[in-house]
């Protein structure tokens, strides 16, 4: 390879053009969605260390709220996108990168290894993520739909409604087959 080839193409005609900074963080909107992504996992971080769930036989409050507050936060990371594919992969997105991370946050918090069963921390931590995880799929599907939509308010409304049900039932129905 010549040095001429390792040069890209842009720069050997002339036109080279600064990139944008994806990440600027002086804009509410990053905000929105970074707070939109976390807002999960910060829920379970406050659960799990004030008040850890002891029993994994019945769904806690705080299990739908986590649940819900994925969903919401996703509908939230949604509706700062202007198109529909953007809105549809950043709810989507959102959603999966905080039920990750709230797995992970059970897992970290679990405190013993048991063998057969999980932890309680784990099982309510998965229960939350799975649920939350289906809300956001409801809700990037709602906000594909909406994305056109001129008001982010209007776009962030019917995602996190349809969502918020979803990872309601979702909760119920995991939880009691337990």
């Amino acid at each position: 390879m010549t040095d001429d080839e390792s040069v890209p193409i842009s720069v050997r005609l002339g036109e080279v053009v600064p990139p944008e900074d994806p990440e600027d963080w002086t804009r509410p909107l990053t905000w929105v969605a970074a707070l939109g992504m976390l807002a999960g996992p910060i829920l379970t971080l406050a659960w799990f260390i004030a008040a850890p769930p002891t029993d994994t036989s019945v769904a806690l409050p705080a299990t739908f709220m986590v649940a819900i507050a994925l969903t919401a936060g996703a509908a939230a990371t949604g509706a700062t996108q202007i198109g529909v594919a953007r809105a549809f992969t950043a709810t989507l997105g959102a959603g999966l990168f905080g039920a990750l991370v709230v797995i992970m946050l059970g897992v970290a918090t679990a405190g013993e290894r048991q063998v057969g069963t999980a932890s309680p921390t784990l099982a309510h931590a998965f229960v939350a993520a799975a649920s939350g995880l289906a809300g956001a799929a409801i809700g990037s599907v709602i906000a594909a739909v909406v994305a056109k939509l001129r008001s982010r308010i209007v776009r962030f409304f019917p995602a996190i409604l349809a969502g918020a049900a979803c990872a309601f039932v979702a909760v119920a129905a995991l939880m009691s087959g337990t």
